[in-house]
């Protein structure tokens, strides 16, 4: 990454983490680019560079005229990997968010699991025999054992064969990443969820849909009630330093 794309990424993720954690709250005007170039000691060049990215996450709107304001949490692009990771670098989680993520993997990984059941290859099997692998090698306090986790994810969405769910891919691999991180933090004594993924790998390789759905809804459970202790044992404030 060049020199300029550096610095213009982190004004985005400063702006980023200022607006998805209530600090700039939606119809706050931006301000000008002469003075907020100047004020964090940027390029007005990286600082336009900035709000084009906020602008692709649906998190800004700039018109002629009337200058840059955030936008409505409703047109914010939730599932986006930046987007996810700034909300964790809050304080206080969301807790509601949180509880909305899981709501969509329970809908969607258990259905992608028993697809990936009837669909998967060889290859599908090999990429998932070695993410559960390298998941049991490394353990989950290794971030080789955490890339491992998503990547296992990532892989049952693309076993489906179906384009929009693999698509899902990157939004549900940031859930699962800062969602890991969180509870590994806190959890007084963490679970290893290796065997779950196993046994979801298991049935996905014996081509039973049923189970396949099954243990993947049971691992999605468990990972949410992980996250709900991890929540309530964290303290008010340095969740953010925890987490980064």
């Amino acid at each position: 990454m060049g020199e300029g794309r550096r610095i213009s990424g982190g004004v985005a993720h400063r702006l980023g983490t200022a607006i998805v954690t209530g600090r700039l709250s939606p119809g706050t005007l931006l301000d000008g680019e002469i003075e907020a170039s100047n004020k964090l000691a940027v390029s007005r060049g990286a600082y336009r560079e900035a709000l084009r990215v906020l602008a692709a996450k649906g998190l800004v709107e700039s018109r002629t005229k009337t200058g840059t304001r955030v936008t409505p949490r409703s047109r914010w692009r939730l599932l986006d990997p930046d987007v996810l990771g700034w909300f964790f670098e809050t304080a206080e989680p969301d807790i509601a968010f949180i509880r909305a993520l899981f709501e969509l993997r329970q809908i969607v990984e258990p259905s992608a699991a028993a697809l990936a059941a009837e669909r998967r290859g060889a290859q599908d099997l090999a990429r998932l025999k070695a993410a559960v692998d390298a998941m049991e090698r490394f353990t989950f306090a290794d971030e080789r054992g955490r890339q491992a986790d998503r990547t296992f994810h990532d892989a049952i969405l693309r076993a489906t064969g179906n384009e929009i769910l693999a698509n899902l891919g990157d939004g549900i691999g940031a859930a699962v990443r800062w969602t890991t991180l969180f509870k590994a933090r806190f959890a007084l004594a963490p679970r290893d969820p290796v065997p779950e993924h196993r046994g979801v790998f298991d049935a996905i390789a014996a081509g039973d849909g049923a189970e396949a759905r099954a243990r993947m809804a049971a691992l999605v459970d468990a990972a949410q009630a992980d996250i709900e202790a991890a929540f309530a044992a964290a303290p008010a404030a340095g969740v953010a330093q925890a987490i980064m």
